[in-house]
């Protein structure tokens, strides 16, 4: 298949299996530092499938992985990828208070940044978990230094998505601060999610292959692309008494991401978030396909 000439955006949510909220009443927040970490050999592992496909990638990172691994830290800017923050412990925006959030964006950032000794100027919430009812984070957000946010799914789904945001990056206040979606494809009559996460490993591959080449060639748009480091890692020690539901979420498919991933890498043009998007808006002044929105209604 010949490659898509159109670059896309592939980002990578650096956090361990136990900080998975499917995974919460197996491994509680006080028993995390007890836990198997299992993030730096998966994150190396990745940096070399990158290495091995000339791709760079933006890499969303917990504080709380930057202050027990700054040497993981510096390795991922040293490959040439963007660091950004996936705030401090994994905990969701819409459940902080707006003080609490402005402390955890403010210390993950400065973790990241004086792990790496460069600035970190992108977020993603814990679970996408951004939205009409907290969209106050867009301004803390801006007013700490960062300039961009990924943190909406905008699709319906039980545990995350706002599926009345626009599908493409949009101003979401009166700010400079621009929000990336993370990527669906609208086909018959709803927005389907073709961005990565747990539908990459639910769905095979072709139709995932299908959705982003469809974003790509017929709404010519940039796609953005995510994964977890613990999806590489069907190894990783077992929650007990998850739902049905949450065992598929967590586990479907684990062995197969490693060559699907792959795959992606080979069959698309990927760089990371800040190259695609800020790049293009210092060049252009402003990003005319972008919104401007004070809503999402």
């Amino acid at each position: 298949m010949a490659s898509v000439r159109i670059d896309n955006a592939m980002s990578v949510d650096v956090e361990d299996y136990f900080h998975a909220h499917a995974l919460s009443s197996s491994f509680p927040r006080a028993q995390w530092d007890e836990c198997e970490c299992r993030v730096e050999r998966n994150i190396d592992r990745i940096l070399q499938l990158f290495s091995d496909a000339n791709t760079v990638a933006t890499f969303f990172t917990l504080g709380w992985i930057g202050e027990r691994y700054p040497q993981l830290v510096r390795r991922i800017v040293a490959n040439g990828h963007e660091l950004a923050s996936h705030g401090y412990d994994h905990t969701r925006a819409d459940r902080q208070e707006p003080a609490a959030f402005r402390d955890d964006v403010r210390k993950a950032k400065l973790i990241l940044e004086n792990a790496a000794c460069c600035p970190v100027v992108g977020y993603r919430a814990a679970s996408f978990s951004i939205g009409p009812s907290n969209q106050w984070a867009f301004n803390i957000l801006e007013s700490e230094g960062y300039r961009y946010s990924s943190s909406i799914y905008p699709i319906r789904h039980d545990h995350y998505g706002t599926v009345e945001a626009p599908r493409f990056p949009f101003y979401p206040s009166a700010g400079s601060l621009l929000e990336i979606p993370i990527a669906t494809v609208h086909r018959f009559g709803r927005r389907i999610p073709c961005g990565g996460g747990g539908y990459f490993r639910l769905v095979p591959y072709a139709v995932s292959r299908a959705s982003l080449r469809y974003v790509n060639l017929v709404d010519n748009r940039s796609c953005v692309f995510y994964f977890h480091p613990w999806e590489l890692d069907p190894s990783q020690p077992q929650a007990t008494g998850l739902s049905w539901r949450g065992r598929v979420r967590h586990y479907l498919n684990l062995g197969r991401m490693e060559d699907r991933l792959s795959a992606l890498l080979h069959d698309f043009s990927w760089t990371r978030m800040d190259y695609l998007f800020l790049n293009q808006q210092e060049r252009s002044g402003v990003v005319r396909p972008h919104q401007r929105l004070k809503g999402f209604s």
